[in-house]
């Protein structure tokens, strides 16, 4: 970085930072809030996700859920890793948190985190059943694809590339959910994944985040962000749309 450049400057011109020894205080709260809130948030979607695996209707389904479950852990830990580089203890990380609580199905928190941890809001509401599961898969896992797509330029370089890593695991994730889709719907139960559509739908759409302007401008300059929450989701609702319009399902 030039002598004569502040560090806004330098990262809202493209810049990247490469270790904790060379990020100022602000950055790295906000950079810790980042990564704890996409760890937390796939520590929490494995557990809820993994008490559906013996749900699933073949052996396949089973077979699929469980990698997700094992992929999505994996996802964490390779973020968990650059958390670990600032000191974070990550041997107490994954028994921490109560991953597998949630609230009633009819709960109503907006966009507000739990008092546990640093998950998406849509992570605290439980799953039921395995229509309900592969719906909610489906939804999520185009919102993350659209997240991932911004998160994969974050301006510390070793979190950039851990992103770019996971980011093929978690599109076919969401791949993995449209073909659970195709076979529940061939199998007649397409009221249900109809109903759990319109149940989700609102509730993923609150994860592209209420950020203040001031707020996200600060992301922007410190290049935390590039991509505002308004933009991801506007992307997110004609991407998932169509995806739904092409099962004969229709967006809330």
């Amino acid at each position: 970085m030039a002598e004569d450049m502040s560090i806004d400057t330098y990262l809202a011109a493209g810049g990247v930072l490469t270790s904790p020894a060379n990020v100022p205080p602000r950055y790295r709260a906000e950079l810790l809030k980042l990564m704890a809130s996409f760890v937390d948030s796939e520590l929490a979607g494995a557990a809820g996700f993994a008490d559906m695996i013996n749900d699933g209707p073949g052996i396949k389904e089973r077979i699929a859920a469980a990698k997700i479950v094992l992929e999505k852990t994996d996802s964490a830990d390779r973020v968990l890793r650059v958390m670990a580089d600032f000191g974070v203890e990550t041997d107490r990380y994954a028994t921490h948190h109560p991953w597998t609580a949630r609230l009633a199905r009819d709960a109503d928190i907006g966009a507000r985190r739990s008092a546990h941890d640093m998950r998406l809001a849509v992570f605290n509401y439980p799953l039921s059943g395995w229509s309900d599961a592969v719906t909610m898969n489906l939804l999520m896992g185009r919102a993350v694809t659209v997240q991932l797509a911004d998160l994969q330029m974050v301006s510390y370089q070793p979190l950039a590339e851990a992103f770019r890593h996971i980011a093929p695991t978690e599109a076919r994730h969401a791949e993995l959910a449209a073909e659970g889709v195709v076979k529940l719907i061939a199998a007649g139960q397409g009221a249900a994944v109809q109903a759990s559509v319109d149940y989700w739908w609102p509730r993923v759409a609150l994860s592209f985040g209420d950020a203040t302007p001031a707020k996200a401008e600060a992301l922007r300059r410190f290049g935390l962000r590039h991509t505002g929450g308004s933009e991801q989701k506007t992307r997110w609702q004609a991407e998932a749309a169509a995806i739904l319009k092409t099962h004969g399902l229709q967006a809330p």
